[in-house]
């Protein structure tokens, strides 16, 4: 494990985790990396709350972050009228959420995509007087129109993209399908948006599409979540915009360098949420690739990296990978590189070193099982597959068990009956709540950590 550190960032770590050992012909290597930042420097701080006095921007500094806040106001939102309340509230909460100094707009979205404060192309900057403006043209927001997020993620990126700063974030909620442009338009505007800005997303209700919204955030490599009662809606915002102001370090990328002869079956993130990498590697030179991560606070992840190395004999070993942790330089110069760990294959004759499955490696594989599973149970139960579903619902309440999921398993025993949890034997439940189906498809991909 190596560290880097500058100061005023925070210090990154890496950790490996595997069982190195192959027996003779073994090629499959599994790791798990764990990537840690801490002590972050004066780019986080506290954030400003109605409660607090804000905190001081110091004058001629340039914002450190930027953020859009993209608000539903589609016809929808006013069924019931208390939603588009709700919604004004949340924004307004996530507002005075922000630090003094951040680069900030409002979007209405519809069918179109509406700048509501402060307008021109513009982004306002964080202090006091422009809270209270933009808290002010909140008023004026009403519920009329359809549904094109495409335009609103565009108009979001254009707004973000003239801001100087390193950390670029949106936040976007929404109530229905996104029933008035086509799903190429939206995948048109998610691709163009990667890489730029970072996205949470949110549904309200139970009228909303769980896989649109989760593709947003899997794009834009945000969060995405339910929020079934709109009246949890500011809560909900004042954490995610506490959240994005915690963010200190953006465009983190996992560079894999293997040896010749070595191939990368896949990487993704397996921690706090699951999250596919493998294609979205960029190329970083001979035999390296680098996969996105996003932007860093205070926090820790984990990766699972599974490579295949040729065959060799007993007593051979090799590197079989190296990961860094690199953050693009703003200078345009090389890459700063945070963090290293190495991931390394050792053949032997010992059957129980060679057969050992190391616990980082099987607790992940199982949650990333335990997500497909309850995907696909999902699926097949909305398909009238009874059988199916209820087979693959099994799984998952054993798997949720077996790990210590438990908040996974509650949100599985609101959609089926567990008769043998340690077996996974379920019964489908004959009426299941729209809202606790929804919640359990949407955070499905949430995990536990290993316990140590």
């Amino acid at each position: 494990m190596a560290n880097f550190s500058k100061s005023n960032v925070p210090q990154f770590s890496v950790e490996v985790y595997q069982n190195e050992f192959l027996p003779e012909g073994g090629r499959e290597v599994n790791a798990i990396v764990t990537v840690a930042s801490t002590g972050g420097g004066t780019l986080g701080g506290a954030p400003f709350t109605t409660a607090t006095a804000a905190p001081s921007h110091i004058p001629g500094q340039a914002p450190s972050a930027a953020v859009v806040i993209m608000v539903d106001c589609s016809g929808s939102m006013d069924y019931p009228p208390t939603k588009m309340r709700n919604a004004r509230d949340a924004t307004a909460a996530a507002i005075d959420t922000l630090r003094d100094g951040v680069a900030f707009a409002v979007v209405a979205g519809t069918h179109i995509a509406r700048e509501v404060y402060p307008g021109n192309g513009r982004l306002a900057t964080a202090d006091r007087q422009t809270r209270t403006q933009a808290k002010e043209a909140l008023r004026k927001l009403s519920a009329g129109g359809g549904t094109a997020i495409g335009t609103w993620l565009r108009l979001a990126d254009r707004l973000l993209g003239a801001a100087d700063v390193p950390i670029r974030h949106g936040i976007l909620l929404t109530d229905g399908r996104n029933e008035h442009e086509s799903p190429e338009d939206l995948r048109s505007a998610l691709t163009a948006c990667a890489g730029r800005f970072t996205c949470d997303a949110r549904g309200v209700g139970t009228d909303w599409e769980v896989k649109e919204v989760t593709s947003i955030s899997s794009a834009l490599l945000g969060t995405a979540d339910i929020v079934a009662d709109p009246s949890h809606l500011a809560a909900d915002f004042t954490q995610m915009m506490e959240n994005a102001m915690g963010k200190e370090v953006a465009d983190v990328a996992l560079r894999l360098w293997t040896p010749v002869g070595v191939e990368i079956k896949f990487v993704k993130q397996v921690a706090p949420t699951v999250a596919e990498l493998t294609g979205r590697r960029t190329e970083a030179g001979p035999r390296a690739g680098d996969y996105p991560t996003g932007s860093w606070g205070d926090e820790s992840r984990d990766y699972h990296v599974c490579v295949q190395v040729p065959q060799a004999n007993v007593g051979q070993e090799m590197l079989a990978a190296r990961v860094s942790l690199i953050v693009p330089d703003r200078e345009g110069g090389a890459p700063q590189v945070l963090s290293q760990g190495l991931v390394r294959a050792v053949w032997t004759d010992d059957m129980a070193a060679s057969t050992s499955i190391n616990p980082q490696v099987a607790h992940y594989t199982g949650q990333a099982e335990l997500a497909q599973v309850i995907q696909q149970g999902l699926d097949a139960r909305k398909s009238g597959d009874v059988d199916g579903a209820t087979a693959k619902l099994g799984r998952a309440v054993q798997l949720a068990a077996a790990s210590g999921n438990s908040d996974t398993a509650k949100l599985l025993a609101k959609v089926v009956d567990v008769v043998d949890e340690a077996n996974g034997t379920v019964r489908l439940k004959a009426k299941v709540a729209e809202a606790d189906e929804m919640t359990l498809e949407t955070r499905s991909t949430k995990t536990v950590r290993v316990k140590k």
